[in-house]
This record gives C-alpha cells, sequence and structure tokens, in this order.
C-alpha cells in the first residue's frame, strides 16, 4: 500500500507537506505511511482518499476491472486499519464509497472527525454510540442515521464485541478534507 500511497500523491501533484496538511496529518507522519513504517487507520484512509480524490480501494492498490454494479460477497476481502475491519460493498471509482465495517470496542479513542460530504450508516449487529456535535445518539439495529460531515462526528461500539455497520460516505476532494481531532481540541464531543 505504501508505494500507492506516493503515487497517488504524486499524481495529485502534492507535495508531502500540502497533502499532510489537506489531510490533518504530520508530513513526518505521512513520509511513515508512504515508507510503508506505519499502517494508517480507516480515518486516515479516507482522509487521503478525499485529499487525492479517489477512494479507499484504490489507496489500497485494489482495482476493479470495469465499474460492475454488483461485488460478490466472496469478493469482499477484508481490510484492517486502525483497528477496524472493513470490506468494500460498492464498486470503486464513484461519487460515494460504500463499506462494510466492524468497529470494535475502544478502537477510536476520543478521536473527533470533521469533513465535507455526507455520511449514511446502518447498524447491522451490535449497539453504535454516536456523537454528532453536542448531541449523543445510541443506535441498535436496525438504526440509520444520515449527516452532513461538517458536523464533528465520532464513531464507536457500546457493546463490547463491538458493531457491525453499512456505512456509505460522499467522495469529496478538498483542501480541508480531513480534519481528526484529538481530545485536546475544542470541537465538542
Amino acid at each position: 500500500m505504501a508505494p500507492q500511497l506516493r503515487a497517488l500523491r504524486r499524481s495529485a501533484g502534492l507535495t508531502l507537506e500540502a497533502a499532510a496538511a489537506a489531510a490533518g496529518l504530520s508530513p513526518a507522519h505521512l513520509s511513515r505511511l508512504e515508507t510503508g513504517r506505519r499502517q494508517p487507520s480507516l480515518p486516515m484512509l479516507l482522509a487521503l482518499a478525499r485529499v487525492y480524490g479517489t477512494t479507499v480501494s484504490e489507496l489500497l492498490g485494489e482495482t476493479v476491472a470495469d465499474r460492475d454494479a454488483v461485488v460478490r460477497a466472496d469478493a469482499m476481502e477484508p481490510t484492517r486499519a486502525g483497528g477496524w475491519t472493513y470490506w468494500q460493498a460498492g464498486a470503486s471509482g464513484r461519487g460515494m464509497q460504500a463499506l462494510r465495517v466492524h468497529v470494535p470496542h475502544g478502537s477510536q479513542g476520543d478521536i473527533v472527525r470533521v469533513h465535507p460530504g455526507e455520511e449514511w450508516l446502518y447498524v447491522l449487529k451490535g449497539r453504535l454510540v454516536l456523537r454528532l456535535g453536542d448531541t449523543t445518539h445510541r443506535l441498535g439495529p436496525g438504526d440509520s442515521a444520515h449527516f452532513d460531515s461538517l458536523t464533528p462526528h465520532r464513531l464507536a461500539a457500546a457493546d463490547h464485541d463491538g458493531v457491525d455497520l453499512l456505512f456509505v460516505h460522499t467522495l469529496l476532494q478538498s483542501p480541508t478534507a480531513a480534519l481528526c481531532l484529538g481530545p485536546a481540541a475544542s470541537v465538542p464531543h
């Protein structure tokens, strides 16, 4: 994956510093990702995909021969990043990305995300704690949420077994395409 990250950054015409700033990372951290000395989390992959105007699949070097409308269950390979496990649930190269995601309990800490676009999620199994701005929502199987991702948001599993989701988000390219804020940030969470 590391060479693919570097190639996509270069094809986007971005310096290491510009890409890192747009993704909310330090240049040193992005350099370690591009050399394979660090593995990116799913939020980092999503941020880099938005900055480069591509998909997580392309970042991972996955290619689809054509833009088939159908993704077969046996073709979905699990990918692990940042403690999460996810499976592509839609074709790559589209304006939105669909994923099936397993979020383990305690995997995201206090990371709050803010980025342009929209997100939709549907809880398949387990219970999800979704923080949107100052409001905390608890969702169970069959519940869904659709929100503007400029609203500071955080996803966490309420159960020790984690939570399984269907997750769809728009892929927008923007200089402020992704911002992950830790617990010391002044954004409400």
